[in-house]
This record gives C-alpha cells, structure tokens and sequence, in this order.
C-alpha cells in the first residue's frame, strides 16, 4: 500500500522539520513546501521538497496534483512579535492570505484536512491562570492577530467547505531532536535558550533580563517550555484524529509547569558548566508576568503526554545541537 502524504508547510523550519521527522517515523510520506526564507533546505531529511511562496496558486495545484496530500500541516507563517507591530502588513500578507491561498488550493484539491499552527498569543494577557482553551482571545500584537484570522477562517471554510482543521496553541517550543539530526537554527534569533547557550558558547556577550520586578518568585517572566520533539508527536496526534473521522478542536499544548528566566539561566550554566554575563533591563511592553498552560484537554482528548519537556533534557538537547550546528 502506498504511503499517505502530508503536506507540511514551514517544513524546512524548527517545528516543521522535527514534525517531519515523527511523520516519517510513523510510516508517512511528508512532501516540504517552503521559500527558504527562514527555512534550512538541510533539515529536509524525510521526504520530497518543493519551494515556492504559499500565494502562487498555478505552484499549489501542481503540488497538490503531483502528491495527492490527504492533509496539510501549516507551520509556515513569520512569528517575529515586534516586527508584526512595526510592520503589520508584512504579517497580514504572510500569515492571513497564504493561509488563505493554500485554504483555496486545498478546496481545488479536495483536500479536506488542516493542523493549524498557532499560538498562545491569541489570548492577550491573561485574565487567569494556567490558560485553558476558553479563555478570552484577545491578541495584543498584529502577529497575535494574525493567528487568531486564520483561526476564525477554518471555522468558517469547515462550515461552508467540509474542511476539518485542529488548532494547536503553542507556547514556548524549545529544545531540539535528540538525535541531533534537526534543532533551532533561527536567524534573528530571539528565544530565551538559544540566546543563553550563544552567550555560554561565546557568541554574545551577555544575555539581557528583560524584566526583574514582575510579581513573580524571583521578579523574572515565567513562561512554560514544551520540548519540540513533544510538539512534533501533538501534531501526529492531532493529524491521527482528523484522518480517522474526529471532529475540528482546538488544544493548548505546553505543560503547566512554568520556569523563570532566571531559572532557565541557572539550567543552562548547570548543563554546560560554564557561566554567562547578564544584563538587567526594564521590562517590554506587552510581556505577561505569566504564561503558563491548562493541557488538560489535549491530554484527555488526544492522549498526549510531554516525553522530552523536563527542563533539563529541553536545555540539554539544545546545547548539543547548537554546538555541533555552531560550535
């Protein structure tokens, strides 16, 4: 029997290419659209690559002609929050109507199976804590936004087109394949590991706090890390749950275990054995004390469970990476 193909958009990215990796693991047949425009044509490993933009129909149906995908993973899309505030228009365009393009290929196709790549920026600030999957979306920033389009436009395209999607709300996604063969290579790079391990490695100076007076344990932003081989398995997962007749849902995937920025400092310095320079600054706007997630959904309903996200094997499988990819 043949394998089944996916289309995985992004799939030369971080995300998108771990989740290439489970797919292939799982005895499917991922094909990679992507522009390389952050991507890493290297880290397409398990399956066809085709480049191209998301918003050249003539592109997508040729794609969707040559490999019949039975569902699409959507992780392409920009994810800089203060770039989307100084340029929302580069955002709307990237991550509203190529979403929208590759919807409409999907329609041509007869393709009726969607896994979102979201955030848990469609929330805003939060009201309360840990954040479960009815809070009040209410983004803060035009990238925010942008998800929570794209998030109302799959309802509306399953009602009036039968496409069925899962939404998955991502909170912060780090580490790297344990077996080294993909990890986090972004450039700018702005996640709160990868810049300690630069620093640790030498290639920073310091690394900048942003935030020491927030009420929280040690005044430094707490947030909730998912390992990304863990983000990669929710993805089967959810793709599992479409193809075999469930219905369209939306999950928050972290692990409602929050960790400080000073704590992640302190994990990092343990790991290498090595200490960094650091430099407090004020906090940034729009930066939540909190962000922590309520899983309990995905967990009941999906049957995931985070394998990799204790916060030493997220900072330890990073450090590998970086140093065989930078070192």
């Amino acid at each position: 029997m043949a394998k089944q193909h996916i289309l995985v958009t992004g799939g030369a990215g971080y995300i998108g290419s771990h989740t290439c990796k489970v797919l292939a693991q799982a005895g499917l047949e991922p094909v990679v659209v992507d522009n390389l425009i952050f991507g890493h044509r290297d880290l397409v490993r398990w399956g066809a690559f085709e480049e191209g933009d998301l918003r050249d129909s003539a592109f997508l149906d040729r794609v969707f002609q040559t490999y019949q995908p039975v569902a699409v993973i959507h992780f392409a899309g920009y994810t800089y929050v203060g770039e989307s505030v100084t340029d929302p228009a580069k955002f709307y365009a990237n991550n509203v109507v190529a979403a929208m393009s590759l919807l409409d290929a999907m329609r041509r196709a007869g393709c009726a199976v969607f896994i979102f790549s979201s955030t848990c920026s469609v929330f805003g600030m939060p009201d309360q804590l840990p954040l479960s999957e009815k809070h009040p979306q209410a983004p803060i920033s035009p990238y925010g936004q942008t998800k929570l389009v794209v998030e109302k436009m799959l309802a509306d395209y399953e009602r009036a087109y039968g496409i069925k999607h899962v939404v998955l709300r991502y909170f912060n996604a780090a580490g790297a394949d344990p077996e080294g063969e993909c990890g986090e290579d972004h450039d700018p790079e702005t996640h709160l590991i990868p810049l300690a391990l630069f620093t640790l490695m030498g290639r920073r100076n310091l690394l900048k706090i942003f935030g020491t007076d927030y009420p929280t344990e040690d005044g430094t932003a707490v947030r909730d890390y998912i390992h990304v081989m863990d983000l990669a398995e929710a993805h089967l997962l959810a793709l599992r749950h479409l193809l075999e007749g469930g219905q369209s849902d939306a999950f928050n995937l972290g692990t409602g275990q929050g960790y400080s920025v000073r704590k992640i400092i302190q994990v990092a310095e343990a790991v290498t054995g090595l200490t960094m320079a650091v430099e407090e600054a004020p906090r940034r706007e729009g930066d939540p004390p909190v962000l922590v997630s309520d899983s309990s959904h995905i967990f009941q309903d999906l049957g995931w469970k985070p394998r990799y996200s204790d916060i030493q094997s997220l900072v330890e499988t990073a450090w590998r990476w970086h140093q065989n990819r930078h070192g």
